[in-house]
């Protein structure tokens, strides 16, 4: 399958300086980094007067600012009074998607074009505080998604660092075979589309193939939703088919995702063992005990709800968009006393890229403290991706992906959405408040 590299050609111009402008991605070898608070995701404590020292992507120390010697000429960054935390992780969003019409984007749009677009996205994400993100499926744009992820590694262009599941897997006329796809006129479907078991490992294996870091799978379709207590959500598998899969990517050192509301869809992912439940709007009781039993993680992206209700068009909409919230604010209460993992994702892409720490107030607004969320986003999200060793704590040994905001999150969530200092792997991509040296 063709590969659209070309559309990064031009894309060498952009960069992160040191002071988060464009321009040189050069760091400092050694840099101290002051603040008046520091949130100990790992512990769950909020820490006053601290000091990180970094030597190249990596922390080296972390402890109070009067017991950290700074060895003279080391650079140091003075936050002030701010709040210093890990780098926020979100372990689902479409970077090749953006707000309006999907069919217009999918099938009207070019790969090249989407691409660009995507690179745009990532550095969006990026200046708000995301350092690492899984992408859930490129949504038409083939695994265009794998260049985005070699280029960001490779420091090329600015972005977080990036799981990646290319096309993702569907079944034909169901999820995401809703826009006329057609192979007769050589369109590029937003996932592929299979049939059985066979079908499934050979998707697998041709996603893997073409570089994806996880599969995901739709596990259900289209959602009826009549009232509270009259919906339906369409299963796509079976569960020898999910189990196949399951086992499939196993033997391939991976794991895999899926897309389900709810209903026998989710509830089939769980027995065969999926690693995350995506949505997860209506999950009954059965599910998830399974969930909690099997360790297996669910993503809410309530953001991406919250959205399409306020930007509802017409009455129909809205009213059954109102009763979606209503059923997930029931179901995500079952899931918090249940004591479910979970990892925050926004499901970023049909509204704004680079606007998404919004989901970390929603999942305050949904039965979440605010330290919950937040290892949502950071620990939680990290040991999702199976990075936890890497990222999602301030820790010595890890790579040095912090953000800073002004007040103490713990008493204002609101204050995640306003990012002052973003550092990735040592390198200050932006920075609001001036640094200074002793």
């Amino acid at each position: 399958m063709k590969r659209w590299i070309g559309a990064f050609l031009f894309l060498g111009l952009i960069a992160v300086s040191s002071n988060g402008q464009p321009g040189g991605t050069t760091s400092e070898q050694t840099v101290a980094i002051r603040c008046g608070r520091l949130l100990d995701v790992k512990n769950g404590v909020m820490v006053d007067h601290q000091t990180v020292l970094i030597d190249g992507e990596r922390i080296t120390r972390v402890g109070r600012t009067q017991e950290v010697h700074i060895p003279a000429g080391v650079r140091v960054i003075d936050l002030g009074e701010a709040t210093l935390l890990p780098g926020f992780i979100d372990t689902h969003v479409h970077l090749f998607l953006h707000p309006g019409p999907q069919d217009i984007q999918t099938l009207r749009e070019t790969v090249a074009k989407r691409t660009i677009m995507a690179v745009r996205n990532a550095e969006a994400d990026l200046m708000a505080g995301f350092t690492s993100e899984r992408d859930l499926g490129t949504e038409g744009a083939e695994a265009a998604d794998v260049d985005l992820r070699n280029a960001i590694a490779n420091k090329e262009i600015p972005g977080p660092r990036l799981q990646v599941s290319t096309q993702a897997i569907s079944v034909e006329g169901g999820h995401e075979d809703f826009f006329g796809y057609n192979p007769a006129v050589n369109m590029i479907p937003n996932a592929m589309m299979v049939e059985g078991i066979e079908g499934l490992r050979k998707a697998i294996r041709f996603q893997i193939k073409e570089g994806a870091d996880f599969v995901k799978i739709y596990a259900t379709g289209a959602d009826q939703v009549v009232s509270p207590e009259n919906y339906r959500t369409v299963p796509q598998f079976t569960l020898e088919e999910m189990q196949a899969a399951v086992s499939e990517a196993a033997r391939i050192g991976k794991k895999v995702a899926v897309h389900a509301t709810g209903g026998e869809g989710a509830r089939v992912s769980a027995e065969a063992g999926v690693y995350s439940i995506e949505h997860g709007y209506y999950l009954d009781d059965r599910t998830l005990l399974l969930m909690k039993q099997k360790g297996i993680y669910l993503v809410p992206t309530f953001t991406v709800t919250e959205w399409n209700v306020a930007h509802a068009t017409g009455p129909a909409a809205l009213a059954r968009g109102k009763i979606v919230l209503q059923l997930r604010h029931k179901h995500f209460e079952s899931a918090l006393a249940v004591g479910v993992k979970i990892a925050m994702g926004s499901d970023v892409g049909p509204f704004p890229h680079g606007t998404q720490a919004e989901e970390f107030s929603w999942m305050v607004k949904y039965g979440m403290t605010p330290l919950a969320a937040i290892q949502a986003g950071t620990i939680n999200a990290a040991a999702l991706m199976e990075w936890l060793d890497q990222v999602g704590s301030i820790e010595a040994g890890k790579l040095a992906d912090l953000v800073a905001v002004a007040d103490n999150p713990l008493q204002n969530i609101d204050t995640l959405k306003r990012t002052l200092f973003v550092m990735k792997g040592g390198v200050v991509v932006k920075n609001l408040i001036p640094a200074t040296n002793p």
